[in-house]
């Protein structure tokens, strides 16, 4: 078949690609290719009875699927260019704000009305920070939840899959230039397009280098996210989470000067199991329902690594080390901070015993034995950093997950259109390296929808 727009991803920019396509160009023929199944029939296997721990499916339904890697998130939508990504470097900052905010009143208009829009502006917890040598980032946060965000994604697959063709467990397996625009080859067939919107987030990082050493696209390497994920009694950072529900802190280590910070704050929430590529890291959700809400908050405390000369594989770096993690546990490990400091593994005795009780089956034992002592220094001076604004975080009982990896797109050459040095070549979300969130990845689908509507006219 022959198509005026290809879409290879339905995640967040490739769904917010679609919708924008048929509000700004209606007659154009669209197809949307996606290695992941429909929304209803993602499900992981993991049931915590009979099966407890991850299996390795050939495609995660946690990562891949319409929705993308967020779809099973807690549906946290920054309205910032101060994190998130770069979006605003390519388009201007005020463009980014003004796609972000309409992303915003779509995601509204199709089952997020009611949910609270959360902002740092105005706040004395920015002075607190400051006190104690922390920095709060700005933003204004649309909190979903990860209930309400898959309300929202059904909605918008109801409106979008009777106007495009969806075609679902239909990875592509190779992209070539032709004279009249692009083919693309699944395992059964191919088809054609003019325009091509590449959007398969950072699940689809080894397909996307394929494709740019195929096309001769230029990248340069992009950073690697280490980390853990810190689990305590919600009370603890509840003046922090009622009033912005995620703050974005930040610290700057005494000893190496690195930067720590915290990332996807989750009140009340769960700890999860996440699978990259077939390495098992963990990630947090949260829930708008109160009947699914926990006694505990999670969040993540991350180091960013940047490797330029002579090594450049810095995902490749974060894979080696949650392989490590998952060497030593089978999966995601556990430990007490109490354990961490004093230098000894944590156990499953210690950890029934334990005042936090974990809401992720998780395997007891030594973070210090994964994590480089750099990062984890830093880590643990972050933790006792929070203890000064947050009293309590420090506490023995404050359980801490590894690995925690976030794992970004190498940086992929585009211009201020977000096209590749192929005309209609358009490559966007986390794929392009360009963006690391849910609305810049969102924002940059609708972006380019409306470049190539402005040509079509």
């Amino acid at each position: 078949m022959h198509y005026d727009v290809i879409i290879i991803g339905a995640g967040p920019g490739g769904i917010f690609a679609t919708y924008e396509l048929l509000q700004k160009a209606p007659s154009l023929k669209i197809a949307v290719f996606e290695a992941g199944r429909e929304l209803a029939k993602r499900q992981c296997p993991i049931d915590g009875e009979k099966i407890k721990s991850c299996i390795h499916c050939q495609t995660c339904s946690i990562m891949s699927g319409f929705g993308g890697a967020g779809a099973f998130s807690d549906g946290k939508y920054n309205i910032t260019n101060d994190f998130g990504g770069t979006l605003y470097e390519y388009i201007g900052q005020r463009e980014a704000i003004s796609l972000m905010e309409y992303v915003d009143r779509i995601n509204l208009s199709h089952g997020g009305e009611g949910t609270k829009l959360y902002s740092t502006a105005g706040s004395d917890l920015k002075k607190l920070c400051m006190q104690h040598k922390l920095k709060l980032l700005d933003a204004s946060v649309r909190h979903l939840g990860t209930d309400i965000n898959y309300i929202v994604l059904g909605n918008l697959y109801e409106e979008l899959k009777d106007k495009v063709s969806f075609f679902f467990e239909t990875p592509v397996l190779h992209l070539k230039k032709t004279d009249e625009g692009f083919q693309i080859f699944a395992a059964s067939d191919s088809h054609t397009c003019r325009s091509c919107i590449i959007s398969v987030g950072r699940s689809g990082s080894k397909w996307m280098e394929q494709v740019c050493t195929e096309l001769d696209i230029p990248t340069e390497s992009n950073r690697v996210d280490l980390g853990v994920r810190v689990e305590l009694p919600a009370e603890l950072f509840s003046h922090l989470t009622d009033e912005l529900y995620e703050s974005k802190i930040v610290y700057r280590t005494e000893k190496f000067e690195d930067l720590v910070r915290t990332f996807c704050m989750n009140p009340r929430g769960i700890v999860v199991n996440e699978n990259t590529n077939g390495i098992v890291t963990v990630n947090g959700h949260s829930f708008e329902d109160p009947a699914k809400q926990t006694d505990n908050t999670n969040f993540a405390l991350l180091v960013s690594k940047h490797f330029s000369e002579p090594f450049k594989d810095s995902n490749g770096y974060g894979e080696s080390i949650a392989r490590l993690s998952n060497m030593l546990g089978g999966g995601v490990l556990v430990q007490r901070f109490g354990d961490l400091v004093r230098g000894r593994r944590s156990t499953n005795k210690r950890i029934a015993e334990n005042f936090v009780i974990p809401t992720l089956q998780a395997e007891p034992g030594d973070i210090s034995l994964v994590l480089p002592k750099r990062i984890l220094d830093g880590i643990i001076e972050m933790i006792y950093a929070l203890d000064k604004i947050a009293p309590g975080t420090a506490n023995d009982d404050t359980l801490l997950y590894g690995v925690e990896v976030k794992f970004y797109n190498m940086q992929v050459k585009v211009d201020e259109h977000l096209e590749s040095c192929h005309k209609g070549l358009y490559i966007i979300g986390d794929g392009s390296g360009v963006t690391h969130s849910l609305s810049h990845a969102s924002a940059s689908g609708a972006f380019v929808a409306r470049e190539i509507a402005k040509q079509s006219e």
